[in-house]
């Protein structure tokens, strides 16, 4: 997106009294997207057993909707410059909508994953609008405020997804078991639509630049090179044709660099801005972000799966165990922002990185001591180890990796650092299979395959402690004192012309 001041929307006079109603809509939506990515977690394990999905489309469930989401992430914040916000969030979210319609009336695995992949790329329309509609609609004066209610709608989604889905999952409502868990999203997704058409302001940038879809189609290209072996690999005996597309998406990601740097050249209008890998922290702080999504694409999925797969606990169980550390990661980051770094800068997230480091080994030790006896509240100190670690990195995250950047690219840079850390989620999921599922027999007798759920288990967990140990060391090449960027004494984006910030909030 165009960084230049000029695309800053006009803020209306203070007296339209539908911007409240309009910030409400949009926040309800930035929520249910939230919630429906912690949401399907828990009910993985359900779905694999009603619709008998193998191994490689269960990550597909979690990493389509994350890579399309990923790859659309600035494309759809683009378009909303240039189309109109307030458009291009309409069409978000009723295509949200009817995706999670149809992943709720899925026949099959395959349509499954299909409409998880539609449901990840309308997100990427939806969610980029949200901060730009609100710079678009609220003064100065009145934001935060504004962004200190979506700190509260993150930490809520955080906690309540998980528990929702679990409660869904639980109560099999009509007979539908695990279907609405996606089906919740029709009457949310469809008072959207109709409020959103009344209450919403339009707005779009004055000077946006062209849309980049040669980086667009180079970028999902790639990633899809990446990730699809890594998934199917293991299930086909690791193929030749998988490492030969894998090193191919080395090339494919070398002939993007080549052709930004005609784009910029040409007209000024790359997908990626490549002056920004010029400043070391920036650089660094892309690798952090996308090294930080592979860690969580690889906790999330394989520990959702060891709890109700490898132990045999009911989603609501599974669901419960995780209530302390959602709390942990929201408390820790209210207080990493608000007190610690202002204080102690850099080492806040360093400290993080080698705290979740901390919790990982703790929880491995648990595992190998009390097996498949473990109780729920024996893992609740590893876990609020690891949330606060997590929550010492995820809130400051963004302000210290922009804290060198030059003002007239913050926007720029805001939506790569949200991209990657989609991606690097994505390849997390897709690298289950090796670090995981790789581990686990699937041949051995039935009593045993729990213990081979803690052995995978175990594994992923100490790989991912090591990619901690990485992160922790990538992190000293960020500044020692980042610089904060608030507006009214709350965390705001810095500019918002680059609404695809959003994503942080969201995911």
């Amino acid at each position: 997106m165009s960084s230049s001041p000029s695309t800053l929307p006009e803020a209306p006079p203070a007296a339209d009294r539908r911007r409240w109603l309009a910030l409400a809509i949009v926040m309800t939506a930035a929520f249910m997207d939230l919630v429906d990515v912690t949401i399907v977690n828990i009910a993985i394990p359900s779905i694999q057993r009603d619709q008998g999905a193998t191994y490689s489309q269960i990550q597909w469930i979690t990493a389509g909707y994350a890579l399309a989401f990923a790859a659309g992430l600035i494309t759809g914040g683009r378009l909303g410059d240039i189309h109109g916000r307030k458009r291009l969030f309409l069409i978000g979210i009723t295509g949200f909508t009817v995706a999670s319609a149809l992943c709720g009336l899925a026949a099959n695995p395959e349509m499954l994953v299909a409409s998880r992949i539609l449901q990840g790329a309308m997100a990427s329309l939806m969610v980029p609008q949200v901060l730009s509609i609100v710079h678009a609609t609220f003064p100065a004066h009145e934001r935060g405020k504004v962004f200190g209610l979506f700190g509260m709608i993150v930490g809520l989604g955080a906690v309540s997804g998980p528990l929702l889905g679990a409660l869904l999952t639980e109560w099999n409502l009509f007979g539908l078991e695990w279907r609405p868990i996606f089906l919740i999203n029709l009457p949310v997704g469809i008072a959207g639509v109709l409020l959103g058409r009344k209450f919403i302001t339009e707005s779009k940038a004055p000077r946006a630049l062209k849309l980049d879809l040669v980086g667009v189609v180079l970028v999902t290209l790639g990633m899809l090179m990446l990730i699809y072996p890594l998934t199917r690999g293991r299930e086909l005996g690791w193929p030749t044709w998988g490492y030969v597309m894998m090193a191919g998406s080395l090339v494919v990601f070398g002939a993007l660099v080549a052709y930004e740097r005609h784009k910029t050249a040409k007209d000024g209008s790359p997908l990626v801005e490549l002056s920004l890998f010029k400043v070391k922290s920036f650089a660094a702080g892309i690798a952090v972000q996308t090294v930080f999504g592979v860690v969580m694409g690889i906790f999330f999925l394989v520990w959702t799966l060891y709890m109700q797969l490898g132990l045999g606990w009911t989603p609501l169980r599974s669901g419960l165990t995780g209530v302390p550390f959602s709390i942990a990661v929201s408390a820790a980051a209210g207080m990493s922002v608000q007190k610690l770094v202002p204080r102690f800068g850099r080492k806040v997230l360093q400290a993080g990185a080698l705290t979740m480091a901390a919790g990982l080994l703790v929880y491995i030790w648990e595992v190998d001591r009390y097996g498949t006896g473990i109780a729920p509240w024996q893992m609740a100190l590893p876990l609020v180890v690891m949330g606060v670690g997590m929550g010492l990195i995820v809130a400051p995250l963004t302000d210290a990796v922009l804290s060198d950047v030059p003002r007239e690219h913050a926007g720029s840079a805001s939506g790569l650092i949200n991209t990657v850390q989609q991606m690097g989620t994505a390849l997390g999921l897709g690298l289950v299979s090796v670090v995981f599922f790789g581990v686990i027999d699937e041949e051995v007798a039935p009593y045993r395959l729990p213990a081979e759920f803690e052995a995978g288990f175990e594994n992923a967990l100490g790989w991912a402690a090591g990619v901690l140990v990485v992160i922790f060391l990538l992190m000293f090449a960020l500044p020692a004192k980042p610089k904060q960027q608030v507006e009214g004494g709350a965390p705001v984006a810095p500019e918002p012309e680059a609404p695809e910030r959003e994503a942080a909030l969201s995911h």
